[in-house]
């Protein structure tokens, strides 16, 4: 009697897993996306001196061909939930029509898991070493698209091995080589070169004790786009909510540079309680939850904001040759 090879169990689960964890990914890139385009706060825990995900969701690498990065995340997750799914939903009566779905839909899985998986690990690498922050968001979606990855690799027989790898080098190629050529220019989006020839990054880690009355002094100085978005940010009725102890409000300050930012002082309100400046009255009757937040428009911006971000949430129209940005 031939006794039939039973199918290994990641072989009978590998489609529901892949979906699920997909799934999982499109929760939170499609959260990071609304936050993103509502100007909304992502929940995170930040840590003394540590960039977080709100530093990460205002940096210069959050857009992508003027939309949320997290937004394109969201469509390539969801696209990975409909591989996956297709031939469980779509079970076709003609045998060789369902293999061949099968067949596609795990190919266009190898496919999309590769350049997922390259894409996190550059983001991995802007993360640590250009943002220096710590994003537990971005971490999980880098682990999810791994394990994307390495259950399509298991999740079937695959006949031809070498074929996966022949496919790893060539989609991984073209995703790194697009990559590198979508954030070739991100840098020059609303920034002035320094002497250099590249923009400032602006970072700032306390030293000293802060003084109640004004936080750290200033010590970035203003060209005229920053003293004209500030005019722009004041004449629309903008107000900014600080707290003089808090350093991503310092970070704020030097991005406006001094010049400017004493156009802003005129629309900022000080939060601090212990502040001679302080009106924590105010704070609390606009229910600010965190330090900085803009209020533009009617809308509320948590975290620091890079001022080509500002430009555009306030329909400021006039230059955008910034010197500095985070």
């Amino acid at each position: 009697m031939i006794r039939r090879r039973s199918t290994p169990w990641i072989h009978k689960w590998s489609r529901p897993l892949i979906a699920a964890i997909a799934g999982l990914g499109a929760l939170t890139t499609g959260y990071l996306a609304i936050e993103k385009l509502t100007g909304g706060s992502a929940a995170c825990v930040a840590q003394a001196g540590v960039k977080g995900c709100n530093d990460v969701l205002s940096s210069p690498w959050a857009i992508v061909l003027g939309q949320p990065l997290a937004l394109f995340g969201f469509l390539a997750y969801t696209g990975m939930v409909i591989f996956a799914l297709a031939p469980l939903v779509l079970k076709s009566g003609a045998n060789n029509t369902n293999k061949q779905l099968e067949n596609w839909t795990w190919w266009l899985l190898l496919v999309g898991a590769i350049a997922m998986s390259v894409f996190s690990g550059y983001l991995m690498y802007l993360l640590v070493f250009q943002l220096k922050a710590l994003c537990p968001y971005c971490i999980g979606s880098a682990l999810f698209s791994l394990s994307l990855l390495v259950l399509t690799i298991v999740g079937r027989e695959w006949e031809d091995v070498g074929q996966i790898f022949f496919t790893a080098i060539i989609v991984g190629m073209v995703t790194l080589i697009g990559t590198l050529g979508i954030y070739s220019g991100v840098n020059q989006s609303g920034v002035t070169p320094g002497t250099s020839g590249k923009p400032e990054e602006i970072s700032f880690v306390p030293q000293t004790n802060p003084n109640p009355e004004f936080g750290w002094e200033i010590t970035t100085t203003s060209g005229q786009a920053e003293i004209e978005l500030a005019r722009h940010l004041v004449k629309i009725g903008a107000k900014e909510y600080v707290a003089y102890w808090c350093p991503h409000c310092h970070e704020q300050k030097l991005l406006f540079g001094k010049e400017a930012y004493q156009i802003i002082e005129s629309v900022k309100v000080e939060c601090a309680g212990d502040s001679p400046k302080g009106k924590p009255d105010l704070c609390k009757a606009a229910n600010i939850q965190s330090f900085p937040t803009w209020i533009i428009n009617g809308q509320s911006y948590s975290g620091v904001q890079n001022l080509a971000e500002l430009a555009k949430i306030s329909g400021y129209t006039g230059s955008t040759s910034f010197k500095y940005f985070k």
